[in-house]
């Protein structure tokens, strides 16, 4: 049964645990259910669409529009027939790569690494470990505002490095995908994805609420890399800090920063290199909603 929320506040569904409210939040059932929701609305209603809330932040002055939740609702994840693995949008990446290693299939390990939701992932062409969402995309299944169902192949989309984009304008969002992961050792696989996961558990913040890389890599370096050599590791705003085990990370140990203070510090940390090496960073994670 879907449920309905007023003025839900979103520190409880993002996972750096800090920022404004929803003016309404939708957690459907199934797809269908959301289908039929979406075409309830005004044609000109903000929409957000959640998974895990892991690379996110709402303003304190709070979002005023619809949130959707996704995860645990659009959750099914199978293998077709012709070997193709279908999945929806609110399936968490690494439940993809788990199920592609138990099938045989290589190539989807990388997803283990990838704390977010598949719609997410597609949506910013997600990767880690030289591998790339889109490149293993075969087609996708699109819902529109209407509430109207649509496959679309890759060629219809601008896909780029952690962006993609429909050709045509649209307001369709992602529903759905069929991946296409090529045969291989099963075993091995999952040999893979736990050394990947020990590599990320020893290298990344994960124990204190962080949103992941909160910026791209810039061409042929690491924003990691221009953050620790801008003597910023350990710096603070109002309870937010860069990580010191990982600069690429914001992290809320606290959990009492506010949205204000992690954009602060986002900010900061782009002036900075920008004044120390002429390069301008740009953000992965999505801010979105009004200021206090």
């Amino acid at each position: 049964m879907m449920e309905i929320r007023a003025d839900e506040p979103m520190a409880k569904h993002v996972t750096w645990r800090a920022g404004g409210r929803v003016a309404k939040a939708c957690f459907p059932h199934d797809l269908k259910d959301l289908a039929a929701f979406l075409a309830t609305l005004r044609h000109d209603e903000p929409l957000l669409m959640v998974g895990l809330g892991s690379n996110l932040l709402i303003r304190d002055g709070g979002f005023d529009g619809t949130a959707v939740f996704t995860h645990g609702a659009l959750d099914e994840l199978r293998q077709e027939s012709g070997g193709a693995l279908y999945a929806e949008a609110g399936v968490a990446a690494p439940k993809i790569a788990r199920f592609a290693a138990n099938h045989g299939l290589a190539g989807a390990e990388f997803l283990a690494g990838i704390p977010g939701t598949l719609g997410g992932a597609l949506a910013m062409n997600a990767g880690c470990h030289g591998s790339e969402l889109w490149q293993f995309v075969e087609r996708v299944l699109m819902l529109d505002r209407a509430g109207n169902l649509v496959e679309r192949l890759p060629a219809d989309f601008a896909v780029g490095y952690r962006h993609v984009g429909l050709k045509a304008a649209s307001d369709e969002i992602f529903a759905a995908a069929w991946l296409r992961f090529p045969p291989g050792d099963g075993a091995a696989a999952r040999a893979r994805i736990r050394a990947l996961l020990e590599k990320r558990i020893a290298t990344q913040p994960l124990s204190l609420p962080n949103a992941g890389s909160v910026f791209r890599n810039p061409p042929g370096d690491h924003a990691a890399r221009l953050i620790e050599a801008a003597g910023l590791k350990g710096a603070e705003s109002g309870g937010a800090r860069v990580s010191e085990k990982h600069a690429n990370f914001i992290v809320n140990p606290a959990g009492g920063a506010n949205a204000s203070a992690i954009e602060s510090l986002i900010g900061r940390i782009q002036a900075e290199v920008f004044e120390q090496f002429g390069v301008e960073l740009v953000r992965e994670v999505r801010i979105l909603g009004a200021g206090k």
